[in-house]
């Protein structure tokens, strides 16, 4: 049997338990130890938080051909480059592979609109039309505007950049994510739409699972701190030893390919493999999948050629594809091998993962645990379906509190998706709904599966997973826009305004942009109210679920009476929204929510009311400055007719230098000879003797520069007051310069020019 453990690292207290679960030895004395210590572990539980969805090796799904950026190694710039010469692209023409079921039953993909831009020459519009989707513009094609690392990419609009740098990951987990379960992925028809010169090896779904197994163990094998987890027990012991425990998953449509899958499970099994999707984005011979993005609509419709007009997703009067009821639910379930392989599942104590599962095939896999004393069940990553805006809310994916229950009645556990699109306004939350995608929106999930399901819940961050992630609440790339527009520019002044504050790191205006930015996902939650004690604490729920599966069941869990889908704010569409904003040109905007430098369509957007852009929008501008108060103590509005460049606060001016007003100085004054505009100076702020360039500077009221002959003088004296205790203000060729009095016997004019202050008969100093 191929060693699951590496011979060269010396295991902590307890390993002997983990090698016995997997080879079926009988224990020794020290093992027994072992796990009597993991069960005295157990009741005080392990530190961290859990991610239970994420695809660390995913630059080898679909192929290889896809994404830019490895797990190791440098993060590069990338070009984008030409049509099909570079990452993150379709093929130029996809017509061979849409047209495999050309018009069946008159439906002609070339026709629909989603898929249309992709036949003839479309893959090249198509690759720069999913660049253009609001929230990954230019993330795909030419990559216009984001081809740098780390300032482009990546943030949290990332679908074809690399999110999980092994840094990225290890500074998660100094964060405190301790145990991450990671998904072995592929998909055959996305591997199938891109260029084939781009692609690694032939498009099979279990080679590329294959090639990330390999990764993973590569990765265990160099790195001391992190070790892929094979029981609860050795999860335990790795998380007490100050590591990362990581345990392996597969997701896949084409789950074993076409081999034996007995075999192919009980081979994978002893790779490591801990959990399973059953089924995945296409029906498969174990399950029926459920439907819920229209690319994999046509994908299934590849397969079989189905066209379904009980119920239309794919369009308003018919769905590719999928066979579904007239509420629009996969009529299919799990088969007879489908049934055998959840079986399987449990007999080795295996992570039974129902998302992406149909509704039926959920419902056939929950009689399967009830029949083996609540065996648990866990949905790796989900939306609550409840607490979603409608259009979600009728995904077949999404999750709703019926399947909830049958978690908890199993002593499960549920990843709440991080990547949260429009969300209900949860009124038990006490957090504001207020910045749409981002961690607000999060929070109403969150605390509706914390007080309202009162499900055990750990992250489902899904990043490598071809999908937008928790938007930024600040800054400028997509904050708090899950909607509309105007609302969204709204929102995002909102924040700016009422608080709370930035966390002071990269998630402020990137978002959930990689891995390692899910510690700060979990405080910016905490940030804005939400009570994250159960979340920052999944790592110990996860493994209590998975100790469920490998020891002796009473019966059921929970019997889960207490779901409360109450407080749920009704949905308020975003046509009755939008009609609630003010329009210029027929568009619909929020005054007064962008500051000065931010982007804008129109003047009342800004706070200055200036906007550089030309009226009703031929081209989008930025908010300048209207007057010196939009500026700044320190600042200035520069003169000037609006334009690109005008209207720019600009530093306020230093004493001398030119100026045309006095609120372009410092000092608050211009000047010049004769009052005249000239240059700041600073009035009354020279002493006797100082530089100057008009009387006013002066302390003593004279300078002696010259408009014309002698720009640049020095102040001079006016009276004797302003100079030495023995000194007079001179006069005729030393007028305005201070001199010492003189002593008896000198020439003198005045008693002041004397030290004695006597002058005899005017002209001897007594």
């Amino acid at each position: 049997m191929q060693r699951l453990l590496r011979p060269s690292r010396s295991k902590l207290l307890g390993l002997g338990l983990a090698l016995v679960l997997v080879q079926g030895c009988t224990p020794t004395e020290e093992e027994a130890a072992s796990a009597e210590l993991a069960t005295a572990r157990q009741a005080v539980g392990v530190p961290g938080f859990a991610d239970l969805h994420h695809h660390m090796f995913a630059e080898e799904a679909f192929g290889g051909g896809w994404f830019h950026g490895s797990y190791t190694g440098t993060l590069n710039q990338c070009d984008g480059g030409m049509p099909e010469s570079s990452h993150a692209r379709v093929r130029m023409d996809l017509s061979n592979l849409l047209n495999l079921c050309p018009n069946s039953g008159g439906i002609d993909l070339s026709t629909n609109p989603i898929l249309a831009p992709l036949f003839g020459i479309g893959g090249a519009v198509g690759s720069e039309f999913i660049g253009k989707i609001e929230g990954t513009e230019g993330d795909t094609g030419l990559h216009l505007g984001r081809r740098n690392v780390p300032s482009d990419w990546p943030r949290w609009d990332t679908i074809a950049h690399q999110q999980s740098w092994e840094g990225w990951l290890r500074q998660a987990h100094n964060g405190g994510l301790n145990l991450v379960m990671v998904s072995l992925v592929s998909n055959e028809f996305l591997c199938k739409a891109l260029p084939y010169q781009n692609l690694k090896r032939p498009c099979d779904e279990m080679a590329d699972v294959e090639v990330q197994l390999q990764k993973a163990k590569d990765f265990d094998a160099r790195n001391d701190w992190v070790e892929i987890a094979l029981t609860p027990a050795h999860a335990r012991q790795i998380i007490s030893a100050g590591k990362l425990a990581m345990v392996l998953s597969i997701e896949s449509s084409k789950l074993f390919g076409t081999k034996d899958w007995r075999s192919e499970l009980d081979r994978f099994y002893n790779l490591g493999v801990r959990s399973l999707q059953p089924v995945h984005q296409l029906d498969n011979r174990f399950s029926g999948a459920a439907p819920h993005n229209a690319i994999f609509h046509a994908a299934e419709f590849l397969e079989n050629c189905h066209i379904d007009t009980d119920c239309g997703i794919t369009a308003g009067s018919f769905t590719l594809g999928f066979d579904v009821d007239s509420a629009c639910r996969n009529v299919k379930g799990l088969t007879a091998d489908g049934k055998a392989l959840v079986q399987a599942m449990i007999d080795k104590g295996m992570i039974v993962d129902i998302a992406h599962m149909s509704e039926h095939s959920v419902q056939d896999t929950f009689a399967i645990a009830q029949a083996n004393t609540y065996y648990p069940l866990i949905v790796s990553h989900g939306h609550f379906r409840e607490v979603m805006n409608p259009k979600l809310a009728s995904n077949e994916k999404t999750t709703p509190a019926w399947v909830v229950k049958y978690l908890r009645q199993t002593g499960g556990i549920f990843g709440l998706r991080t990547a949260h699109d429009e969300t209900l306004t949860y009124t038990k939350s006490g957090v504001a709904n207020n910045c749409q995608g981002s961690t607000r929106s999060l929070a109403q999930a969150y605390e509706f599966g914390r007080q309202g399901l009162k499900v055990p819940m750990a992250l489902g961050g899904d990043l490598n997973g071809f999908i937008q992630q928790t938007r930024p609440r600040f800054g400028p790339n997509g904050a708090c826009s899950a909607g509309f527009k105007a609302e969204a520019d709204a929102q995002a002044y909102q924040q700016t305004i009422s608080g709370p504050g930035r966390l002071g790191t990269e998630f402020d205006e990137k978002g959930l942009a990689h891995v390692g930015l899910e510690p700060d996902l979990i405080r910016d939650l905490k940030n804005v109210g939400a009570n994250t004690t159960g979340l920052e604490n999944s790592a110990e729920a996860f493994i209590r679920t998975w100790e469920r599966s490998t020891s002796a069941r009473t019966g059921m869990a929970d019997p889960a009476n207490d779901i409360d889908t109450s407080g749920i704010a009704p949905y308020v569409s975003k046509e009755t929204r939008e009609a609630q904003y003010p329009t210029v040109c027929g568009i619909a905007y929020a005054p007064d929510t962008k500051v000065l430098g931010q982007g804008c369509r129109f003047d009342a957007e800004c706070i200055s009311d200036q906007c550089t852009s030309a009226l009703c929008a031929t081209f989008d501008g930025k908010c300048v400055c209207n007057d010196d108060g939009d500026c700044g103590a320190s600042n200035y509005c520069a003169d000037g007719a609006p334009g690109p460049g005008d209207n720019a606060c600009v530093s306020k001016k230093a004493n001398w230098d030119s100026c045309s007003r006095d609120g372009q100085c410092l000092s608050g004054e211009c000047g010049g000879c004769f009052d005249t505009v000239g240059w700041c100076f600073t009035p009354r702020s020279k002493a006797y003797g100082q530089e100057c360039k008009s009387d006013v500077e002066c302390t003593t009221d004279r300078c002696s520069a010259d408009c014309y002959l002698n720009p640049t003088g020095t102040c001079l004296c006016e009276s004797d007051s302003q100079c030495g205790t023995n000194q007079y203000c001179g006069w005729g060729t030393n007028s305005g310069k201070c001199q010492n009095k003189k002593s008896r016997g000198s020439l003198c004019s005045a008693d002041r020019e004397c030290s004695s202050n006597n002058c005899r008969w005017t002209f001897t100093c007594g």
